[in-house]
């Protein structure tokens, strides 16, 4: 099914996968990206500074957003930011040619699904956008009823979660994190089995990873209520748990 259309010299991007943005200001690394998008089915439409990304995510509506974090003008890191404070929850992966970790922290706290450090593989690329676009079309978990941890709600199908009764905005990855701890109330996660199970692989990720992921949902969960942001808890030395909280 087609799911967002648009045009770029004249030729449709509208494709069964739907179209993704990629802002990248190295023509060589963008043709390369819609080059491996555009075989594995995609459409594509690629810009090449922050303010036409900007523009193009909010007229073009595409699946997925693929940010260059070095831009010109405005930076990847503020157009991500410009879009979750819209209410626009639009897959963000990051592209950066810096592998620091802060960065990386940083990038996870704006609300991006996922970031790829340069050089990188186009299929592994190509492989992540797949996994948080089926994270994102809640279709695996569609009949499921909606489940509670202590004061907190997530509705699988309608992909909402709700914290003593006011909602909560998450990204598709935070969602799917907090729903694969509600699945099993009380069962220890490891930040390994997190990754494998959340992110769809294990490697160049790194633990941080989740741990910056887990201070956002409960971030999160906190704001709409003080109860509810231990409903994750951390154990020291394994991982992660959802479980109710003690009196």
């Amino acid at each position: 099914m087609v799911r967002r259309r648009g045009t770029l010299g004249g030729v449709s991007e509208a494709t069964s996968r739907g179209l993704v943005l990629v802002v990248e200001d190295e023509r060589s690394i963008a043709d390369l990206v819609k080059l491996y998008l555009t075989r594995d089915g995609y459409g594509v439409h690629v810009e090449t500074d922050g303010a036409g990304g900007l523009a193009a995510a909010r007229r073009l509506r595409p699946v997925a957003c693929v940010l260059d974090i070095g831009l010109p003008g405005m930076d990847g890191t503020e157009v991500c930011r410009r879009l979750r404070e819209s209410g626009d929850w639009t897959p963000v992966i990051f592209l950066t040619a810096r592998d620091d970790e802060v960065d990386r922290v940083v990038g996870l706290e704006l609300g991006a699904d996922d970031y790829v450090t340069k050089p990188f593989s186009p299929r592994e690329l190509v492989a992540r956008i797949k996994a948080v676009l089926r994270r994102t079309s809640g279709a695996p978990v569609a009949a499921e009823s909606p489940r509670s941890v202590g004061v907190v709600t997530l509705d699988p199908g309608r992909r909402r979660v709700h914290a003593n009764g006011v909602e909560v905005a998450l990204t598709s990855t935070e969602f799917d994190l907090l729903a694969h701890l509600m699945q099993r109330p009380g069962r220890v996660f490891t930040r390994e089995e997190l990754l494998g199970s959340v992110w769809g692989y294990a490697a160049h990720a790194g633990t941080r990873t989740v741990d910056v992921h887990v201070a956002q949902v409960r971030g999160k969960l906190g704001d709409a209520s003080s109860l509810a942001r231990d409903v994750i808890r951390t154990v020291r030395g394994v991982g992660y748990t959802a479980d109710e909280v003690s009196p």
